[in-house]
Parts: C-alpha cells; structure tokens; sequence
C-alpha cells in the first residue's frame, strides 16, 4: 500500500520549512522514530522522524528545497495491514540536539492519514477547535478560537479595517484558512505587484532570504505595520558597582524589578479585542546574533532564578543558538525581551517590539561620562537603556516607571 508522507505543522505555525539534508534515500527501509532528514525553520534546525516502518518509494524534494507545510515529503510503500497500524495511531518524536517534540497523526481526530494529512509536531486538533496562528514569525504565538470566527493575523486585521473590507467576504488562501494580506488585498482590488517596490535587477531564487533572516523581515514588517512605538532613553549609573560584574544578568535582575515595579509592560497585546493579559512569569527573550541572523531564545521565569542559575542558563542557549542546535519549543512564548547590543557598539537604539509582547529593553555601550559631582566634575561609567513599548496598551507613565525601577537596581553597589 501506498502512502504519501506531507511537511508536518512543526509546531511553530510557519507555512514551510527548507531541507537541510536527508539521512535516507528511495528504495531504503525505515522503521519508525527513524529521523528521515533535517528542515530548518525560521528558528531552528529540526529532525523529522519516519511515522512508519516500510520502504521508501520516492523523496518529493531535495536538500536545499523549500517545502510547503502539508507538502507531499515522502512515498511510502507499507505492507497492507502495518498500513492500516500505523494510520490508525502513528506516532513519532522528533528530535533536535537531544530535545523531542510529538509528531502525531490520528483517524480518532477526523484526519486522512492515508494522504498523510493532519501530521502535526506537538499538537493534536480535537473536538471543534482549530490552531489558529497569529502571525508572529520567529516566535511561535498561537490561540484556539472557535471555528465560526474568522482567522486572521493582527496586522491583516489592521489592514482589511483600513481598507474597509470585511474579512468574512475574503476568500482564505492560508493554511488552515486564515485570511492572508494578499486575500485583503485582493477583495480590494489592489493587486500585489501594485503595492512593491520595483524588483531588484538580476536577482534570482539563491538571493532569496532563508531562515532567521527570513523570519526577521517577516516579523519586523509585522511590528512596523502594527505598534505604536514609543522609544525613551536614559543612562543607569554604574559607578558605584564594586567590579564590573555581569552586566547581562544584572540586565535580566533589573528587569525583574521593573516587572515588578510596573507589571504592565509584561504582558501581551491583541488589538482585535482589543485584549491585554498581564502575565505572572517573566519568560525573557534574549536577541542573539549569529552568522546566519538574528535569532532571540529564551531565558524562563527568570524572577526564580539565581544569578549562577541565570548564568549557566544564558552561556548554555547561547552556545547552543550558535550552533543552530536549539530548539523551537525554547524560542516562543516569552513576555518580555532583552537586546544587550553594547556588547558590540552604540549607545543608543529604537528597538522594535515584536506583537504580542508589549516591550523590549536595550543596553548600549559602557560610557565614560562627565557628571556633577558635589563639589566638581567627575568622571563616572555609565549604561546607556533604550526602552521602546507599544503605547497602544502601555501609558507613557507606565513605561517610565518600569524604566525607573530598572535604573534604581542597576545603580545599587551589588
């Protein structure tokens, strides 16, 4: 019996995912949990393991390609009763750098596994609720909505109100139905080409941006088109610091003590409410950059931890974010993010939130600062914060008191 094996939902609600390279080929036996190849997502490198045990028939795509989610992946060729096994309760893990997430595919949840529909890493759809993506790439943001509603991303929602089109008379191109910005576009009768810019001359599909750099855009784009930004900055006065310490977990300290200070800046944001939900933990994004793209893991209930805790965690998912061996499930649902980019140069930035947080922090380079001392000039380092927040749900005094905090811990000696 024939089956065809489709690009797994891996977990991140991203549309495709591009081969990194195949541990089988076509006319070899594989067994289940077997790892078939290597994807890379907009956020990391991940294992797809086989759902049966049988002979493969043909591989649909080839290292390098980019395959829609849903995709056909691999034929399989299964005995006629191990086929009717494994459609009815194929299970499988995949596995990246020692971390597993469910692959799972059911008949019990209304699923064709004979066409390999419905394969999903991490979730499984039941009763009459469906995944519904809110478009936040590079970080995995979802919610279940009931299946009468519309479904839409925040910043298509923005868009079709503007433009004054009712997302019930769009017709759904996205995967699982959700209305896309072409969809909007379309009942509009705008055109897409009508609204790019002229194309590059000479560009061709190797020029495409792939992985983390993709998901930047994408995310960058979401945030432009839907924040209300607001940026202030200020300096923290470190001088009195007994050493130089560790300025990244003094960072995460502070936050902590802004958090609590002003807990409306952890929190996240749904403007089709519009909705804000204060959140309890502090799970904190921390923006890395690697040869291959910005890429943000996450630090979890930092507020818990010690600072040898939060060190040995930090140094571990950084090394790992280098060596693109970290996992999705530790780069989504964070509340709040960290941008330390004066460990390079700069002293000052606009950093952009990412929809549904509300706010990031950013330090700049040490600074040797002339300040009034009591009685004459004096020489003192100082830390440079830009903190930007959505203003749609954060007031001006919110954010100036969390930032407040933030400072008042940073100046303390220890």
């Amino acid at each position: 019996m024939s089956i065809t094996f489709n690009l797994p939902d891996l977990g991140e609600g991203l549309p495709e995912a591009e081969i990194v390279s195949w541990h089988v080929k076509e006319g070899q036996r594989v067994e289940v949990d077997q790892p078939l190849l290597s994807v890379e997502t907009a956020k990391a490198v991940v294992d797809v393991p086989s759902p049966y045990s049988g002979n493969i028939v043909r591989l649909h795509a080839k290292a390098g390609d980019t395959v829609q989610t849903g995709k056909p992946l691999v034929e399989f060729d299964l005995p006629s009763q191990a086929a009717t096994s494994n459609a009815a309760s194929s299970h499988a893990q995949s596995n990246a750098a020692g971390h597993a997430a469910s692959v799972n595919q059911g008949k019990a949840a209304g699923q064709d596994a004979a066409s390999g529909q419905g394969m999903v890493v991490g979730h499984m759809a039941t009763r009459n609720e469906e995944l519904v993506d809110h478009a936040i790439v590079g970080r995995g943001r979802r919610a279940y909505r009931d299946r009468e509603r519309v479904r839409a991303a925040p910043a298509v929602r923005m868009l079709a109100k503007r433009l004054n089109v009712e997302l019930s008379a769009c017709q759904a191109s996205g995967r699982h139905g959700l209305v896309s910005v072409d969809d909007v576009l379309a009942r509009a009768n705008l055109s897409k080409s009508s609204q790019r810019a002229p194309a590059v001359p000479g560009l061709t599909d190797a020029d495409k941006l792939r992985g983390p750099r993709k998901a930047m855009a994408q995310s960058m784009s979401l945030s432009r088109d839907e924040i209300a930004m607001c940026t202030i900055f200020d300096d923290a006065d470190i001088d009195v610091w007994k050493d130089r310490g560790d300025i990244s977990i003094r960072l995460v300290r502070a936050i902590v003590a802004g958090v609590k200070a002003e807990p409306a800046l952890n929190a996240l944001f749904d403007p089709a409410g519009p909705s804000r939900k204060l959140m309890e933990q502090v799970h904190l994004a921390i923006a890395v950059d690697t040869s291959d793209g910005l890429i943000v893991p996450v630090l979890r209930d930092v507020s818990s931890q010690s600072a040898a805790q939060l060190r040995t965690q930090l140094d571990d998912i950084k090394q790992r974010t280098r060596t693109r061996t970290i996992t999705p499930e530790e780069m989504r649902d964070y509340t709040f993010t960290l941008s330390n980019f004066g460990t390079v140069a700069g002293r000052y930035a606009t950093p952009l939130v990412v929809p549904p947080t509300v706010a990031i922090l950013a330090a700049g380079k040490l600074q040797r600062d002339v300040v009034a001392g009591e009685k004459t000039a004096e020489i003192h380092v100082r830390l440079p914060l830009s903190l930007t927040f959505d203003h749609r749900c954060v007031t001006g005094g919110e954010a100036l008191r969390f930032l407040a905090a933030v400072i008042a811990d940073l100046q303390l000696p220890s």
